[in-house]
């Protein structure tokens, strides 16, 4: 009775029996809306052809059955037809494409069976149509991929096959989402969406198009990871999926396309490391990762591309530095690494990359010098803006032309073609009205030079010591390693060995051949000045000596690498737990391949390092016939073994020294503290002369001291001016002591308080002594040594 109705809503109730027959008798009625209930038998009465302005019919989700009745067909109006999840059987009738007004036709999860008729192409305003989890049959026809409004194109869980035609981006351009079903077309070998709209997330089903050749999905809005199953496309040689939204880790699987040419991932928002499993031999087109969200370092695999001709890796965020393993990828024409986080050196292993025609090193980090055989590459561009480089720029090459080249933004550099307009190597001494600092440091320069006029003439007086070209280091007490043998055991210098990076080289983690002696192999890069001194100055510091807090040298390797260029190695006791400074900086990360287990140092592990300093300090000061002078005691040069005993390393700056050598540069180092010099976070002799003493070393022992129990960096912001660690600290002794203090410094409850800050103020007060102004001030390594063990008596009381 009620025939003015237009809209009727029962959804989400426990509706049940039949649908009654006397609804078709309101034919006014726009909206009916059935969904999720119980109701059974025939999906609507047989008298509904009078619903001439039915708009919206959702029956989805009851249990009705049977086949589409043929009256729905006169619904002319009807936009939306929703019959899933119910019992349909039959087909999918032809009668569907009269409902010409459909935007929204949804059958999924019945019973259907058949093929997709044709009669849906004449739907021209459909845009949501799925068909999913039926028993269809067939192929897609074709003019369905005219339906230019289509947006969803769902057909998953059916037994279609046959092909996608390779116009489906310009016939249907409002498509949305690719069609779930597309995993039913096995045969498939190439599908190209560029350019579009598609968004949400990509459907799995792509992996199991195992026949697929070349899939190209760029330039749309697809969301979310890209599916690990991607991995099962082994006849994949294009995969192309850049300038999308997908987010997340690069899937290692990918590593099983062994027959990928070009794989392109550029401007996405992907995260994570490069994995090392995507670095296949076979892609030699082109590897795009660029305008990215990438981090770590670029594996060492990477030198498995050989056949590459472009490498794009830029726009991230990525560190460490650039592998020389890039060197055996031979075929590269272009390699861009800008705008990322690299450091170290621009690697020697480049040089032979001679087919190299572009190269972008820009906005990254990278130091030292510019290398040379860059000029003799056939580079059409080459930018290294934007870096920390210095030194004189080469003049051959590329170098000579500034409209190829880029170098701003590196303050340091000088030289060069005149064009680039950089600074002359060499100051000029014509330059009038000096400036008032130059005014001030001429004098003090004049000083210092003379000084080593005198320093001269008293070494010319006494006996002349020549040192050889490589100490001999016979003895059965060092291992014979050749070339061979570190390449071998670093696994070629791989990224993944390098566990650290200096001045003057790298050092890289090793295993020998008996698979149980772990090595630390320090690789001198020769190319930076003062490195072949340091190798030299470290072997003679080394050889004679023994102590159980120093690094334990194991061999020495000079050669030539397999590229023709000299070779200088020095072998040492592998040391698991790393250097100090990443203990005292631990910032509750633990570092990607490292052996050792970071954490906070408590008081007892701290004081415990700090006597094991001291001990090698005056082993190297006193216990042995010449006195060894450190001259770089810091904490990444102190490294922990397996027990946390402390061992001092890296002896590129030391120098073996007479006593009345360490008696007269005592002597002209009280003199030099006495000239005005602004005030240093180093000792101040080091800043003027050469002369180095014991007391040098002490000085920096003392420092160490104040930072390992303070936590603060001798380079720390809040020191300006005058201020410094040293009159930090002793500017809050004895009675605010635990003011500065580390606050994780801890030696568990403690039940006397006043031990503890006493004992603190003992500690800190070493190191004040130890690095007081004037030489003749600071106390021994012996008294340091004493004093220590006294506290620490204490304590464990």
């Amino acid at each position: 009775n009620l025939s003015f109705l237009r809209e009727i809503n029962l959804q989400n109730n426990s509706f049940s029996g039949r649908i009654p027959q006397e609804i078709g008798l309101l034919r006014r009625l726009e909206y009916i809306e059935f969904s999720n209930n119980s109701f059974t038998g025939r999906i609507m009465p047989k008298n509904i052809t009078q619903w001439k302005n039915l708009v919206y019919l959702n029956l989805i989700d009851n249990n009705l059955s049977g086949p589409i009745p043929s009256e729905i067909q006169f619904s002319e109006k009807l936009r939306y037809l929703g019959l899933a999840k119910n019992k349909i059987s039959g087909v999918i009738p032809r009668f569907i494409g009269n409902l010409t007004s459909l935007r929204t036709l949804y059958l999924r999860f019945c019973d259907l069976e058949g093929e997709i008729p044709e009669s849906i192409s004449q739907l021209t305003r459909l845009s949501n149509l799925n068909l999913g989890d039926n028993n269809l049959t067939g192929t897609i026809p074709s003019s369905l991929f005219n339906i230019s409004t289509i947006e969803r194109f769902v057909v998953d869980f059916n037994g279609l096959h046959g092909s996608i035609p390779s116009t489906i981006g310009l016939t249907l351009p409002n498509l949305r989402k690719i069609p779930s079903g597309i995993g039913n077309l096995v045969g498939l070998t190439y599908l190209y969406l560029v350019n579009h709209y598609l968004e949400g997330p990509l459907p799995s089903e792509i992996g199991k198009l195992f026949n697929l050749n070349i899939l190209n999905l760029a330039q749309n809005r697809f969301t979310g990871d890209i599916p690990s199953i991607f991995g099962n496309l082994s006849s994949i040689t294009k995969l192309n999926l850049y300038e999308n939204n997908f987010s997340g880790a690069i899937p290692k699987s990918l590593g099983n396309c062994t027959n990928m040419l070009e794989l392109n991932l550029l401007r996405n928002n992907l995260t994570g490391p490069i994995p090392q499993e995507i670095l296949i031999s076979t892609i030699s087109i082109s590897l795009d990762l660029s305008h990215n969200a990438l981090t770590g370092s670029i594996p060492s695999q990477v030198g498995s591309l050989s056949s590459l001709v472009m490498l794009d890796f830029s726009n991230n965020r990525l560190s460490g530095l650039i592998p020389n393993s890039l060197g055996t990828c031979i075929s590269l024409e272009r390699l861009y690494l800008e705008g990322n986080l690299f450091e170290g050196q621009i690697p020697q292993g480049l040089s032979p990359l001679t087919g190299l025609t572009y190269l972008d090193l820009s906005r990254n980090n990278l130091s030292g010098t510019i290398p040379s055989f860059l000029g003799l590459l056939r580079l059409e561009q080459l930018n290294l803006s934007f870096n920390m480089l210095q030194g004189q720029v080469p003049t051959t090459g590329v170098l000579r032309n500034k409209t190829i080249t880029s170098l701003q933004g590196n303050e340091e550099l000088c030289g060069g073609i005149l064009e680039l307009d950089l600074p002359r190597c060499t100051t000029s001494s014509s330059k009038k009205n000096l400036s008032t600092p130059l005014k001030i440091a001429i004098p003090i320069v004049g000083v210092a030079a003379l000084l080593c006029i005198i320093i001269f003439l008293y070494k010319r007086g006494t006996h002349k010591k020549v040192l050889p070209s490589l100490p001999s280091f016979m003895g059965t007490q060092f291992l014979r390693l050749s070339y061979s043998d570190l390449l071998k055991a670093t696994g070629g210098f791989a990224e993944t060995s390098l566990v650290g990076a200096g001045s003057f080289g790298y050092v890289y983690k090793g295993v020998l051949d008996d698979g149980v002696t772990v090595i630390a192999v320090k690789v001198l890069n020769l190319v930076v000045k003062g490195a072949s001194k340091s190798f030299l100055a470290e072997c003679n510091s080394l050889r004679g000596i023994r102590h159980r807090n120093l690094v334990k040298i194991l061999s020495v390797c000079e050669s030539i690498d397999f590229q023709g260029n000299d070779f200088k190695a020095l072998v040492y006791e592998f040391k698991a737990n790393g250097s100090l400074d990443k203990w005292l900086y631990y910032n509750g990360e633990q570092e990607e391949g490292s052996d050792a287990q970071l954490r906070n140092l408590d008081l007892i592990e701290r004081l415990d390092i700090a006597i094991d300093v001291a001990h090698a300090l005056e082993y190297l000061h006193s216990g042995i016939g010449s006195v060894i002078v450190h001259g770089d005691l810091k904490p990444s040069n102190i490294l922990l073994d397996e027990d946390m005993t402390a061992c001092v390393g890296d002896f590129g700056l030391s120098k073996i020294v007479s006593r009345g050598d360490v008696q007269f540069a005592l002597h002209i180092n009280q003199i030099i503290c006495r000239l005005p010099l602004i005030s240093s976070n180093v000792c101040a002799e080091y800043g003027m002369s050469n002369a180095i003493s014991t007391e040098g070393d002490v000085y920096s022992y003392g420092i160490l001291i104040l930072e390992m129990f303070t936590n603060k960096k001798p380079t720390d912001d809040s020191f300006m001016d005058h201020a410094n660690l040293h009159n930090f600290v002793n500017a809050a002794l004895p009675d605010h002591v635990m003011e500065i203090l580390d606050p994780l410094v801890r030696i568990g409850p403690r039940e006397n308080n006043n031990k503890f800050e006493d004992c603190m103020s003992c500690i800190l007060n070493i190191g004040v002594l130890c690095s007081k102004e004037m030489p003749r001030d600071r106390i021994s390594m012996s008294d340091v040594v004493s004093e220590l063990r006294k506290i620490q008596k204490e304590l464990s009381c």
